[in-house]
């Protein structure tokens, strides 16, 4: 969390909470490249440009830190 904005936490909760309501009660662990593509994918039919960007970049920060804190 350091770094963030208060913004950017705001979003981030937001994405994760998407993210989370999609997948319903799937372990993160067992989430493969395919599925999270279906879903941006899914996404990309009513998000602007702008808004799948952030979805993304997103996503990539959420795995990012999962990896580094040894979950994935």
């Amino acid at each position: 969390m350091e770094g963030f904005s208060l913004q950017t936490l705001k979003a981030y909760h937001l994405q994760a909470t998407l993210l989370s309501h999609y997948f319903e009660d799937v372990d993160i662990e067992t989430l493969t490249t395919v599925q999270l593509k279906e879903y941006l994918a899914k996404s990309n039919v009513y998000l602007k440009p702008s808004s799948l960007a952030h979805r993304i970049r997103f996503m990539k920060s959420l795995f990012h830190w999962l990896h580094e804190e040894g979950h994935i």
